[in-house]
């Protein structure tokens, strides 16, 4: 972390990853490889990035947010965890053409595709096509609707107030989004129910 500046009165408080960081952690360690790059997208507060990155010190954590808050939280909270496997935040935006990164191990998305118009789910499955390694994971958390199971009343409220603030966004449909994968090469290998009728869905990324 030596060469970059951060403010730790700069740092966001995200209410939900309290909530929800342990049970993801889990998962995380069950996917991620033991060392390696791994790009986390649309970082927001960096609460996420602090907590994955102290508990698994072999990999090199590269957070990225597009709005400037937001990396400058997630430099905040770095600065306070005085971790050495965190990198500066990218600017990044994911349904950018071109991402300011080469090659990474691994891709890490929470809570983002459902509030950002579908080009940012396009944008983040070719971004992941370009970028990641032979068999690296892409990791997706949060709600989504499955075809063969019934869409929770929580996540059809939460849908609805989606729509509501713009009409762009919403909770996705699982098959959509893996189709959409399926085409930069991803694969969907794993589904694991999560608390609060969220999930963790797992892709690997095919043999070149």
């Amino acid at each position: 972390m030596l060469g970059w500046e951060a403010d730790v009165n700069d740092a966001l408080t995200a209410p939900a990853v309290a909530r929800n960081r342990d049970a993801i952690l889990a998962v995380l360690r069950e996917v991620l490889p033991a060392s390696g790059t791994v790009l986390e997208i649309a970082s927001g507060s960096g609460e996420h990035a602090v907590h994955v990155a102290a508990a698994l010190p072999g990999v090199d954590w590269l957070p990225s947010d597009p709005e400037p808050a937001a990396r400058r939280s997630i430099a905040a909270h770095a600065l306070r965890a005085g971790l050495g496997n965190i990198r500066p935040p990218l600017a990044l935006d994911a349904a950018a053409a071109a991402w300011p990164v080469a090659r990474v191990d691994g891709i890490v998305c929470i809570n983002m595709i459902h509030i950002a118009p579908w080009a940012a789910t396009a944008g983040l499955m070719a971004g992941a096509g370009r970028v990641l390694s032979e068999r690296g994971i892409l990791f997706l958390y949060g709600p989504f609707r499955e075809a063969d199971r019934p869409f929770a009343e929580s996540n059809a409220a939460f849908d609805a107030s989606l729509r509501g603030r713009d009409p762009a966004w919403g909770v996705r449909d699982l098959d959509a989004v893996a189709a959409e994968a399926a085409r930069h090469g991803l694969d969907l290998i794993r589904r694991v129910a999560m608390p609060a009728n969220n999930l963790s869905v797992i892709f690997e990324r095919s043999n070149r």
